[in-house]
């Protein structure tokens, strides 16, 4: 059975990806800011801990092996140009760290993890069209750690290729889900699907289906790879 720690599980791409990795067989340990259930571990990702506590209680959650990690987790919040320093710093450290720094730190542990263990393992990144084309003047902190991650990524799948660690990335563009949902709003809703040429937004399952791909059958040669999904509003 493959083990596979999912974070941000609790809703939209993470609920989606959980509900289709459990479907093919797989145990998968949840993270979630807050959570009562015994398969979510609850982690803050604004303190700097909570990656290693969180990796720890899902390493005895899943009997001491994890064979997948999927960095999921996000935070999607506007952070204007004209709020104080101060404001405007601590909103870009905390989307910094939620989206970027945890997914590094937990990657690490992931990397070390299985060079211990002499064996293979795969990380499943899930990133942004942001991190490609950049986003609006208010989420300079969310493409900066998008963009972030996908150096991240190509690094990993580079470096560790030959242990049998292999490392995909997934760029949504808009999704329906609640944190996207409030965004299109913000810019005008309907409005905003002419940048779209499929004429409409992904569903979470979407993603979810490649996330399930990447964790479990995409074969080793497509280690390094970026899936976008966005609907040809972005393309490469």
């Amino acid at each position: 059975m493959t083990s596979i720690l999912l974070t941000g599980s609790s809703r939209g791409i993470g609920a989606a990806a959980k509900t289709l990795l459990e479907a093919r067989g797989a145990k998968v340990v949840g993270q979630a800011t807050s959570s009562n259930t015994f398969d979510t571990v609850p982690a803050d990702f604004t303190d700097p801990g909570a990656p290693h506590e969180l990796w720890e209680a899902a390493l005895a959650r899943a009997g001491g092996e994890i064979d997948v990690l999927v960095n999921n987790a996000g935070l999607f919040d506007p952070n204007p140009l004209d709020r104080s320093d101060i404001e405007w710093l601590d909103a870009w450290e905390d989307t910094l760290r939620i989206n970027l720094t945890a997914a590094a730190q937990l990657s690490r542990f992931a990397v070390r993890h299985w060079q211990e263990r002499g064996v293979g393992g795969r990380i499943v990144h899930v990133a942004s069209r942001a991190g490609h084309r950049g986003d609006s003047p208010t989420h300079w902190h969310y493409a900066a750690a998008k963009g972030g991650m996908l150096a991240m990524h190509k690094t990993i799948a580079r470096q560790y290729a030959s242990e049998g660690i292999l490392s995909f990335a997934i760029t949504p563009g808009f999704t329906d889900t609640a944190m996207a949902g409030d965004y299109l709003e913000s810019r005008g809703g309907p409005g905003l699907l002419a940048d779209i040429p499929l004429g409409r937004v992904a569903q979470p399952e979407e993603i979810g289906k490649l996330i399930e791909f990447c964790a479990l059958d995409a074969p080793p040669s497509m280690t390094g790879a970026t899936l976008d999904a966005n609907g040809a509003s972005y393309v490469r």
